[in-house]
């Protein structure tokens, strides 16, 4: 019998009202199963409907038709142990490095010096020990993402949910962010569905990519990557055996990436 997985999808479609009064849908039919320690990347066109997914297993959004559920339990609202890194970060302004990390700690009621002191385990976990006391303003775009990585991870969450959270830096600032989410992920039991535009991101990642359709998105094709771990994401892209696997995903993903293109022509003429 098979284990039953940490976060399921089952015939999940959403739907939304648009301004005219009509209805969009996001996803349809979509069926997804991430196992406990799984990291799966999903793919996909841009507006396809990647977000929504992560929406339905927070608890965000419910779904409008089937099942979004967490350790077997439907979803209704938040779930436990389900922590979610957003595009934008959430780091307050207001407070410092130390004080951003401790606020989750805080909100689920430990006190300011218990908070303090977990959130300067994962401050200096996330190589900021020496800017604890810095505000947001005084950061680096890759330092705010460490701290932004270790807000997330000081509440140890068993699902993880990462909505492109890297994609606004830099390329080699985002190199070193994808090689730490992997340092500090390796041997937690986490769950992960990482969501990105960019497929040599999602193979130096996962263990398996997930490539959505066009919009409505649902899931296309799934691909396993048999690459061994521990990595480092510079060092892996230049394997044949990466190259191997980027091609057969590329070949699933550029159909429905050209459908979306002539879908925009289409409007635009």
């Amino acid at each position: 019998m098979a284990s039953q997985p940490l976060v399921e999808l089952r015939g999940a479609s959403k739907r939304f009202p648009t301004h005219t009064g009509g209805v969009h849908t996001a996803v349809r039919d979509l069926d997804l199963r991430v196992d406990a320690g799984e990291f799966v990347a999903v793919v996909g066109p841009t507006g396809c409907g990647k977000s929504t997914a992560l929406s339905l297993i927070s608890g965000l959004e419910p779904p409008s038709r089937g099942e979004a559920l967490v350790r077997g339990v439907p979803v209704d609202g938040v779930p436990d142990g389900v922590g979610y890194m957003f595009q934008q970060d959430a780091v307050l302004p207001w407070r410092s490095v130390l004080d951003n990390v401790a606020a989750g700690p805080r909100y689920r009621g430990a006190s300011r010096a218990a908070a303090r002191d977990k959130a300067r385990g994962w401050v200096d976990r996330v190589g900021l020990a020496a800017f604890e006391h810095y505000y947001p303003h005084q950061l680096s775009g890759g330092m705010r993402k460490r701290v932004a990585l270790a807000q997330t991870l000081v509440n140890e969450p068993s699902v993880l949910l990462m909505d492109e959270p890297f994609s606004a830096l830099d390329v080699q600032t985002r190199a070193l962010m994808q090689d730490e989410l992997l340092r500090l992920w390796a041997g937690t039991g986490a769950a992960v569905v990482f969501v990105t535009h960019d497929l040599d991101e999602a193979i130096a990642l996962a263990d398996r990519v997930v490539v959505m359709t066009a919009s409505p998105a649902t899931v296309k094709d799934s691909f396993p990557v048999p690459l061994a771990r521990p990595r480092t994401v510079e060092e892996i892209r230049l394997t044949p055996q990466f190259l191997e696997i980027y091609r057969e995903i590329w070949e699933s993903l550029r159909t429905e990436v050209t459908i979306t293109r002539e879908r925009g022509a289409g409007h635009a003429a």
